[in-house]
């Protein structure tokens, strides 16, 4: 009697484990098949929204521009526990040179759960390698970003291992993507503007309404105001926070896998499909909690200056408080330099 207990107990177990294996198999198979049909759903998106976008025929392919960047780009690995990022933000028109309105500096550390963000306006006076002292967006149009890393780096002594290329239509793409009924938004003035070209149009009134990708990127490029750069970086911080606290919701994960298929064809980086992987898995499991920001120059080491044609209007300040300033945002040890 007892062995046949023991017999059916044992076959028991086997079916529960059984179960266990299928369940946990069909899991996985149904989050591949629905990560898989989110991911082509947004790259089918993506293509019906870019072939509305007229690009004149002398302006090189995305993937061209990329692999010229990716051959060119020295990142060096902090060999911390934490990743840091060039954002840039490009306004490519037709085949103009493609500049970068937005240049941030991202280190992200999963064990911290936190995430550092230096913005770095795109006036602010710098000596970039081989051209001599210049605004520093004239890096990126220069030499793209391997040489906005090498100021960086020679100018501020932080390390960047990475970079991302945003496109302003990718941003809208992400936007109506992860918030398809618009993000709450608290504008804090009317905010009206239309360049010359007709590219940018910004109307918005004043009061907490929901804007839709469109709408918020207007809102976080406006600076014909009194505030000028320093209030357009005060509202792209604000709009990246608003993303995030987005992407961290369930609705925000699960929307995962179709943001990244939308925002594809719009953005440039070295960062490979492994890394973004791994990068989803430690968000998943050390989902951000806190968020920090600064910007450079900071408001008490700044004045406007103006320098010889063709430079114009810049943003001076005392580079060795700026090069403090950040590194003490970052935790970097000086006597490490």
């Amino acid at each position: 009697m007892a062995k046949s207990r023991s017999l059916r107990n044992r076959r028991r177990r086997k079916r529960k484990r059984k179960m266990k294996v299928a369940l946990i198999t069909l899991l996985f198979i149904s989050a591949f098949c629905y990560s898989s049909y989110e991911y082509l759903a947004g790259k089918n998106q993506a293509k019906g929204q870019s072939s509305n976008v007229a690009v004149a025929e002398e302006s090189p392919p995305v993937e061209d521009t990329n692999k010229k960047y990716e051959v060119e780009f020295k990142g060096k690995d902090n060999l911390d526990d934490q990743i840091n990022v060039l954002l840039l933000g490009s306004d490519q028109r037709g085949d103009e040179q493609a500049r970068t309105d937005t240049i941030m500096i991202a280190q992200y550390a999963p064990n911290k759960q936190s995430v550092k963000l230096a913005s770095l306006m795109r006036d602010t006076y710098i000596n970039i390698p081989g051209y001599g002292y210049n605004k520093i967006n004239a890096a990126f149009y220069f030499g793209g970003p391997e040489l906005m890393r090498q100021t960086i780096s020679e100018n501020f002594g932080i390390e960047l291992e990475y970079y991302a290329i945003v496109d302003f239509e990718g941003f809208t793409q992400t936007v109506d993507t992860i918030a398809p009924d618009g993000l709450e938004v608290n504008v804090e003035k009317d905010m009206n503007y239309q360049d010359g070209a007709g590219t940018i149009d910004i109307d918005l009134d004043e009061g907490t309404q929901k804007l839709d990708g469109e709408e918020l990127l207007g809102y976080a490029r406006f600076r014909h105001d009194a505030n000028g750069d320093f209030g357009r970086v005060e509202r792209q911080q604000k709009v990246l926070r608003l993303l995030k606290d987005e992407l961290m919701s369930f609705s925000g994960v699960l929307k995962a896998p179709r943001l990244i298929g939308t925002i594809q064809p719009y953005i440039q980086t070295n960062i490979g499909s492994g890394k973004v992987l791994e990068l989803g898995k430690d968000l998943l499991i050390n989902p951000v909690k806190d968020m920090q920001t600064m910007s450079i120059p900071t408001t008490d080491n700044v004045w406007n200056e103006r320098k010889d044609y063709p430079i114009g209007l810049v943003l001076n300040h005392d580079e060795s408080k700026t090069k403090a300033d950040l590194q003490t945002f970052f935790e970097i040890d000086h006597e490490d330099e």
